[in-house]
């Protein structure tokens, strides 16, 4: 049990100051739970833990600690600087003796004792310093929460399309009447969703760790791209969009990876087919130019504005979409970049989101 002039705050004071607070000093009792004073109450004064454990917290039922004071330590001080209601709730965490200070009483010493009024604001620097920290360290574990959820929300919002052509493929394959040529086909499906989900961790991986994936190899573009807009229709299909393909690739060889490229066409065709909802169209063109080609695709929906365009390629960026976090996008920019090209996207009057990237041409 601390006496008052072991307390650090009366350290410094003379024998005739400690005797002066002595004979302002009230002692209180508090059993374990009981309330010694409580938020919005009057500033009535200033506390010091002579045994015991103090809590100060926060609201009622799922009640926040912000700190737990022990024998020598002081609280409820800043009823001795302003006039405010208590900002905090007081409670006896065990039974707990206390000195209480009266607040005009208290403030009538430290105007006679400068050394006491010094040591009080660093007091109060320090408890709001701690404050601060504590609060900080909440921010940063709630936001780190917040990614955590949001990379969830984002995988498997990018995982049910597969799974759900998966979930279908199986029950046709399942049909003990389906011709071995329709077997060998549906098995071929599944297979390449398979392969697009192992794609999927790969490129997420890929993005968290920031190293290039990209295994450019000259091929033919114009082929890749008839292949895949096969699948892109079949993934639309549930939602009566129309894709429609504008004009196909030059011929020639372009170096590229299939497999993350792919990443990029299904990513930016399901995030215009969210916007859509059932109906509407998508448009996938191809213009060359001099050393790179031009990958477009427009909707007809109802675009994007210039204020936003320039963060939906930032990581969980998401504006208007009711699913996904706009991950996929910075892994499609990643993607491009990667493959030594640029993607961006603009809006026009009259017309919907465009979405283009470029790819170098093989030299």
């Amino acid at each position: 049990m601390v006496t008052l002039e072991s307390i650090p705050l009366f350290r410094h004071l003379s024998r005739d100051e400690l005797q002066t607070l002595q004979k302002i000093a009230q002692e209180r009792r508090f059993s374990a739970g009981q309330e010694i004073f409580s938020e919005g109450a009057p500033g009535d004064g200033v506390y010091f833990v002579k045994a015991g454990l103090v809590e100060i917290g926060s609201g009622t039922g799922a009640r926040r600690v912000f700190s737990r004071l022990g024998p020598g330590e002081i609280f409820g001080e800043m009823a001795v600087i302003d006039q405010q209601p208590r900002s905090a709730t007081a409670l006896a965490a065990q039974e707990t003796e206390v000195l209480f200070l009266p607040r005009v009483e208290m403030l009538e010493f430290i105007a006679h004792s400068p050394a006491l009024a010094f040591a009080l604001l660093q007091q109060i620097s320090q408890r709001l310093r701690e404050f601060n920290q504590h609060h900080l360290r909440e921010i940063v574990e709630a936001e780190r929460l917040a990614v955590v959820g949001n990379f969830a929300r984002s995988i498997i919002h990018d995982l049910k399309n597969p799974l759900c052509i998966i979930g279908l493929s199986v029950d046709v394959f399942s049909n003990a009447s389906l011709s071995p040529e329709s077997r060998a086909q549906v098995q071929s499906r599944i297979n390449r969703q398979v392969m697009r989900i192992n794609n999927l961790v790969e490129d997420i991986l890929a993005f968290t760790e920031g190293r290039r994936i990209a295994n450019l190899k000259p091929g033919d573009f114009r082929a890749f791209v008839l292949e895949l807009v096969k699948e892109l229709r079949l993934d639309i299909s549930t939602k009566s969009i129309g894709l429609i393909l504008e004009n196909e690739p030059p011929p020639g060889l372009i170096p590229f990876d299939a497999h993350r490229l792919s990443r990029v066409f299904h990513n930016l065709v399901q995030n215009a087919a969210d916007f859509l909802g059932d109906g509407g169209k998508i448009y996938l063109r191809f213009k060359p130019t001099a050393g790179e080609i031009l990958v477009e695709i427009e909707d007809t929906g109802p675009g994007v504005s210039p204020e936003i365009a320039d963060q939906l390629f930032q990581p969980f960026a998401t504006h208007g979409k009711k699913h996904g976090t706009g991950l996929g996008l910075s892994i499609c920019k990643k993607i491009i970049e990667d493959h030594g090209g640029k993607i961006s996207v603009r809006s026009e009057p009259g017309r919907g989101a465009i979405f283009g990237f470029t790819l170098p041409l093989a030299k």
